[in-house]
């Protein structure tokens, strides 16, 4: 029975997030990024974003860095079964983020919630990835605003490739 705690090696092989579609749905957003606030011209820098492929193309690594000094990780994945893309995002201290989605047209478009640590509220969410023909990124995310029944903006941002700049 120990042989179970192993990993077969014929299996280990056979790496089906390089293979299978769904996986590299999200590559799009992959790279060095500086972020601007989005129509800003590149002129307002809100931070920089490092999105990163890891074990074997089966999960995305984002590591947030604000230009004030905030900071953030998520893990994103996709879920064969489902058919969906999972994200799993946490600040230090100011919120937490848990959507999930797909894509849509050619946009990611994940749903679900955000939880405000300070407040300790929670609200429905929507993060929306398009990519630009220049190479950019734009990244909107929105909450949903129970009193207005609308989704308010939260962030509109424009990825840069580093290499582009």
């Amino acid at each position: 029975m120990l042989s179970n705690l192993f990993i077969n090696p014929v299996l280990a092989q056979n790496q089906p997030c390089t293979s299978e579609d769904g996986f590299s749905a999200f590559d799009f957003w992959v790279g060095e990024w500086d972020v601007y606030l989005n129509n800003s011209a590149n002129t307002n820098q809100v931070g920089s974003n490092t999105i990163e492929k890891l074990e074997a193309g089966c999960a995305l690594l984002e590591t947030w860095t604000g230009a004030g000094g905030s900071s953030g990780i998520s893990i994103n994945y996709y879920n064969p079964v489902r058919d969906e893309w999972r994200q799993l995002w946490v600040s230090a201290g100011e919120y937490a983020i848990d959507i999930v989605g797909g894509i849509s047209n050619t946009s990611m478009v994940l749903i679900g919630e955000i939880y405000n640590y300070a407040d300790n509220e929670t609200f429905d969410f929507r993060g929306t990835w398009t990519p630009n023909s220049d190479g950019s990124v734009r990244q909107y995310f929105e909450q949903y605003n129970y009193e207005t029944d609308a989704w308010d903006p939260w962030f509109d941002g424009r990825y840069v490739l580093q290499s582009m700049n």
